[in-house]
């Protein structure tokens, strides 16, 4: 069976399972035993059993429930509420004072979730009410909070790179630190933004005299521990003195510290967070390793490699490659959330495009930032129906055009990276 014949067999599989309502994890498993059915018969389906072991026991992937509960610790101990507070009084005399809070909060909530809807819903839970109660336009707060939360996934720790790692072999601790440089300057351009917005139209924030006046706190108590958090997670894995998977339990023991010393670590608090980490990871997890499957079917099948061929006697130029990358995933992005987007499109892309020369990890963080964009455009963007079910009132529509200004923001910043490679590889090639 040839390739072009197995495109049309994982196609049908795939297609016709979303468009029918199931599940994304079980499309890519069933697409997977279907073609390994399809070129082997049965004689490959005890396989399947090792794949499924061997990702649940994948000592990386022991990271991503750990990374989950120590965001869920901080959450629902009341630490991430303080620390808006107290980030708030750093910004109160920049344009957009907490406009621009909603970015640091994300970028910084991002090191200690590790995911975009849970930071974007964490941050927009506080931020809502203070921001309409301060004089905030929505049209300029929604998308600081779909926006900013989309950092969740590219300032470590972050779940997809843990997963792109367990997929490519990449080492984990270089995809980590390689989210770092491009978060923090990723966070510079969503805030220089607002900052332009806020002083070209003064209509959308309040007056500066009432914002300053307005803000209470203490800046030094509420967010010192969460900057320490983070810095103690990322500076240990720069260091060596621990493995990502280390830090995640690392991480797990300082957020109940600072939870218990905020008086927030109560039993319902540990009760709610390790049950949301339990369906969280669950999810997670079963998705992995149907995409494992699958993954294994088109490697065994010849799929892969057909389709790495196909596209590397195209004879495109790297760039025009990376131009066509980048509207795939603006297409997937309509219709299938990030984590899907990266299990499916990695087995087929990543050959090609180290083929032409593309770094391993830059490759990551570039599928992070596409992953981004899709997490904040219509229809499917999670960050988009994540905010509205926090703020019910506000229109879809309200949240996608005050969005709208990031996208363009984002698709800028793939190409910048494109041409400054540097800004993504620097730090892991210094650390190494």
């Amino acid at each position: 069976m040839s390739w072009n014949e197995l495109v049309l067999i994982y196609s049908l599989v795939i297609v016709g399972c979303l468009a029918g309502g199931v599940y994304i994890g079980v499309a890519m498993g069933l697409a997977g035993v279907v073609g390994i059915t399809a070129m082997f018969g049965t004689s490959l389906w005890q396989s399947i059993g090792g794949i499924v072991w061997n990702n649940a026991t994948n000592f990386t992937l022991v990271a991503i429930p750990l990374f989950i509960l120590m965001g869920e610790i901080v959450l629902q101990g009341g630490v991430a509420a303080r620390f808006y507070t107290g980030l708030s009084r750093v910004f109160r005399f920049i344009p957009g004072g907490l406009a621009q809070t909603n970015i640091a909060g994300c970028a910084v909530f991002s090191a200690v979730s590790g995911s975009s809807v849970a930071t974007a819903m964490t941050v927009g839970s506080v931020a809502v009410g203070e921001m309409r109660k301060r004089g905030y336009k929505d049209s300029l707060t929604m998308g600081t909070l779909t926006a900013g939360g989309s950092l969740g996934i590219l300032i470590p720790p972050s779940i997809p790179m843990i997963v792109y790692g367990s997929m490519t072999h990449q080492s984990v601790i270089d995809l980590l630190m390689a989210g770092i440089v491009p978060g923090i300057v990723l966070s510079l351009l969503f805030c220089i933004y607002i900052g332009v917005r806020a002083v070209m139209d003064p209509s959308l924030v309040p007056p500066r005299e009432q914002e300053v006046a307005d803000i209470g706190g203490n800046a030094l108590r509420d967010s010192v521990p969460i900057i320490l958090l983070v810095g103690g997670i990322i500076v240990g894995m720069y260091t060596g003195a621990f493995t990502a998977t280390e830090a995640s339990a690392v991480g797990v023991v300082l957020a109940a510290a600072i939870a218990w010393y905020y008086g927030g670590l109560t039993y319902e608090a540990i009760a709610v967070s390790f049950s949301n980490t339990v369906v969280s990871s669950a999810v997670i997890m079963f998705i992995t390793i149907c995409a494992q499957i699958l993954q294994y079917g088109i490697v065994v099948t010849g799929f892969g490699d057909g389709v790495a061929r196909f596209i590397v006697d195209l004879n495109f130029s790297p760039f025009v490659f990376f131009c066509i990358l980048l509207i795939i995933y603006i297409l997937l992005g309509m219709v299938m959330e990030g984590l899907s987007m990266m299990l499916i499109t990695v087995p087929l892309i990543y050959a090609p495009m180290i083929a032409m020369g593309f770094d391993g990890v830059w490759l990551c963080i570039l599928i992070i930032l596409l992953i981004e964009l899709g997490q904040i455009h219509p229809p499917v963007g999670l960050n988009l129906f994540a905010i509205q079910s926090i703020t019910p009132s506000t229109p879809l529509s309200t949240i996608a055009w005050s969005s709208l200004p990031y996208c363009f923001i984002i698709i800028a910043f793939a190409f910048l990276i494109y041409a400054f490679p540097g800004i993504v590889l620097w730090l892991p090639e210094s650390m190494n």
